[in-house]
């Protein structure tokens, strides 16, 4: 019999519609991430389309308190085994105690090229609307490691899409998730799963 292979455990935390939980959940059945596996969907909201998009999965979800949080997200995630996180659409910062007992494994996905349109208050549309209201002619996505500050980690991959004329913040958003986030994401849990494994 063969040997089944060594993946890491990977824990996804989402707030809303969860599209970028559905790209991961996409490229593991389509063996793009082949070194992870997407083993809980956490979340403070209960009416997370996300946790829809886990359960047709088959992958357990887990509605935790918002007071206390990062308590209860420990302890989540150490009875699961878990190696990596992903935040994906996850519209709370993790405290600095929490990141630093987590270096080089939890990623973050950022709808702009960091040091772009990045840091506190840049989140969901209003990265597309500062883009749109600089002037900017390209913008993307960027995977980066999570660290005590906001958009503030190591940049782990970055893609870069055209701005359009005529562009609205929704129409861009749309643009930057299909032409960037979804690619990327999985490409990146793809790579730090694997380095997760092979230490």
């Amino acid at each position: 019999m063969m040997e089944q292979q060594k993946k890491a455990k990977i824990a996804v935390l989402v707030s809303g519609g969860g599209t970028n939980l559905q790209a991961l959940i996409d490229a593991q059945g389509s063996g793009i991430l082949q070194s992870g596996e997407i083993r809980a969907v956490i979340t403070t909201n209960p009416r997370a389309y996300a946790l829809e998009r886990a359960s047709k999965a088959g992958i357990e979800t887990l509605i935790l308190p918002r007071d206390g949080f990062e308590e209860a997200l420990e302890a989540a995630l150490e009875e699961r085994g878990i190696d990596l996180i992903i935040l994906a659409g996850f519209m709370r910062i993790l405290n600095a105690d929490f990141t630093a007992r987590w270096p080089r494994r939890i990623l973050n996905v950022h709808p702009a090229l960091i040091p772009s349109f990045c840091g506190q208050g840049f989140y969901g549309l209003k990265v597309h609307e500062a883009a749109l209201e600089r002037g900017v002619k390209v913008t993307g996505a960027t995977v980066h490691f999570v660290n005590e500050i906001p958009d503030g980690g190591e940049i782990i991959l970055q893609k870069a899409v055209e701005v359009l004329p005529g562009d609205s913040p929704e129409v861009l958003q749309r643009r930057v998730m299909e032409q960037a986030e979804w690619i990327l994401l999985p490409l990146a849990a793809e790579l730090v799963s694997k380095g997760v494994i092979n230490t």
